[in-house]
């Protein structure tokens, strides 16, 4: 009797309506779904909470140690599900790394279609990361697990940080710099991905930025002048600077000529690969942001971008720009740039 061929494998990426953080919820509609929710006693201890919309809750346990705590999940943005679940895991990471904190362990998140993937693939996205868990020095302590429609991966990060060294989004100062990590453009290459029009150096590219964790974050946080400290996702570059000035009440500019851009992205925007995500989020900022004339249909896509696991973003002295700069070049953080400066005004973001 002949042996029936065995069921492909579908793509990751065809098994979900959006990939990485364009999944997230844009944050107008965010705002809304909460508006009515119920108000709750805030501990003093409680740091960090959702008031000022920052990357993770931070609870005061001592004079020297307080924990920092969040949750990040999302839908596959590339199709090699260990790359899936090193990105997603990096992500996750990020958000400790953003207060100024360091990991101690994860708990993985796991929504899987059990009928659809075969169990080799979902253990290659476990492996991919615990890979990278072991590469920031943690363990993957446990998890919980769904059958689920779409494939769904993230983490639950647990760590620790100084209560003088924690950094939120809320404490930017006038007349800080403003310092971006990692360059732009992962929501491009990964609607060009979906498309099928990203080359295997754009991969490539797609890959390194989203796989290198944010380890500058603790020493960032430790660094005289630094004062505010977010990592930009899934709202945008302007949608977090925007959530930076809403919470400290400044007003900022950035220069569109100084902001780092991954290789190809610009004629991938100009050719239109952009996430639907880019779009939601610009719905959302209002007049809250104002662009200068020059800024055209693509820069605009850049600066809306949703970045999955994306670079910090440093609100700092100018006498501290040299140290937050070297600081970042020495995690590997090369394309680091000064991009723009806060104000004393109303919370609104300018780019010339």
């Amino acid at each position: 009797m002949p042996t029936l061929p065995l069921d492909p494998v579908p793509r990751l990426t065809s098994l979900s309506h959006g990939g990485g953080c364009g999944c997230k919820i844009a944050p107008a509609v965010l705002a809304e779904l909460l508006r009515d929710s119920l108000p709750s006693s805030v501990p003093a201890a409680l740091l960090v909470g959702r008031e000022t919309g920052d990357d993770a809750a931070v609870y005061q346990l001592n004079d020297t140690q307080a924990i920092v705590a969040t949750t990040d999940f999302f839908m596959p943005i590339v199709d090699d599900p260990f790359d899936f679940g090193r990105i997603a895991a990096c992500n996750a990471l990020s958000d400790v790394y953003a207060m100024g904190g360091a990991p101690l362990f994860a708990l993985a998140i796991v929504g899987m279609p059990l009928k659809v993937l075969p169990p080799s693939v979902i253990r290659e996205i476990l492996g991919g990361g615990e890979s990278v868990c072991a590469a920031a020095g943690i363990p993957v302590a446990g998890g919980h697990s769904i059958d689920s429609v779409e494939p769904i991966y993230g983490l639950v990060v647990v760590g620790l940080v100084a209560p003088r060294d924690l950094k939120r989004n809320c404490d930017a100062q006038a007349g800080d710099r403003l310092v971006l990590g990692k360059a732009l453009g992962v929501g491009i290459l990964s609607a060009a991905l979906k498309s099928g029009a990203l080359d295997a150096a754009g991969y490539r590219t797609l890959i390194d930025t989203t796989t290198r964790l944010n380890l500058a974050g603790p020493g960032l946080a430790r660094l005289p002048g630094v004062h505010g400290l977010t990592d930009v996702t899934g709202f945008g570059l302007l949608g977090h600077l925007l959530g930076m000035c809403r919470g400290s009440g400044l007003c900022a500019t950035l220069s569109d000529e100084a902001l780092p851009v991954l290789p190809g992205v610009m004629r991938l925007a100009a050719e239109g690969c952009v996430t639907g995500a880019s779009a939601r989020n610009w719905d959302s900022y209002g007049p809250a942001v104002r662009l200068g004339p020059g800024i055209d249909a693509p820069r605009r896509a850049l600066l809306t971008d949703p970045q999955t696991s994306g670079g910090l973003l440093v609100s700092c002295a100018p006498d501290a720009v040299d140290g937050v700069l070297t600081e970042f070049r020495r995690h590997g953080g090369s394309e680091a740039a000064v991009i723009g400066r806060l104000a004393a005004g109303t919370a609104t973001v300018a780019v010339a």
